[in-house]
């Protein structure tokens, strides 16, 4: 009976070990552009504001993207991370080229994505204006499952609004409205109504 237990249990640890494994593992589809186009975003005025969970998310525009996740980072202490579980450093253009963002070292910390090269795959100013990092807030469970699913090297579409938040203690969050900027305040705030992992 107990040597049944133990094998019991290690073939549950197995199971929840591949299934960890299959879940963090980067997707590999080649070389080749995969994503072309940048975000599609429309500007808007005068919309009402969003209550989330408490928040106040005022959309600033409609938000359109086609794009290759280029890393992705799960918060869950932060100030913000009651509205955003997640954030997803994505690339279009060439920067959805796996060719291309394979040659730079890139990783995100408190809520920053930042990368490396030893040589330059492409010109930098390239690589700053056809990839970014997003704070994404999902707009009910079924988006967040789907988009906590999300692996590095995938092909993701989604769509939503780009926000600004207020919040409890005088909590505000701005988002950039432009994908040419760098640096503090260059991250977008996308509040997820649709989110789908697509194949090329």
């Amino acid at each position: 009976m107990k040597k049944a237990g133990i094998i019991l249990a290690g073939l549950l640890l197995a199971t929840v070990l591949i299934r960890w494994c299959g879940s963090t593992r980067a997707v590999s589809y080649g070389a080749g552009i995969l994503a072309p186009d940048e975000p599609v975003q429309v500007d808007l005025a005068g919309a009402f504001p969003i209550n989330h969970d408490g928040y106040f998310l005022t959309p600033v525009a409609d938000f359109d993207v086609h794009a290759r996740v280029l890393s992705r980072k799960k918060y869950s202490r932060d100030g913000g991370s009651v509205l955003s579980p997640l954030d997803l450093a994505l690339g279009w253009g060439r920067m959805s080229d796996e060719s291309v963002y394979s040659q730079l070292k890139i990783r995100q910390l408190k809520r920053f994505y930042i990368w490396r090269a030893r040589r330059m795959p492409v010109p930098q100013r390239e690589i700053e204006i056809s990839s970014a990092n997003m704070h994404m807030i999902p707009a009910d469970r079924d988006v967040r499952r789907t988009m906590m699913r999300a692996r590095k090297g995938d092909l993701v579409r989604f769509s939503g609004k780009l926000v600004n938040i207020e919040g409890p203690g005088g909590f505000r969050w701005r988002t950039s409205t432009t994908r040419t900027d760098t640096g503090n305040g260059a991250c977008e705030l996308v509040y997820v109504e649709s989110f789908e992992i697509v194949r090329p």
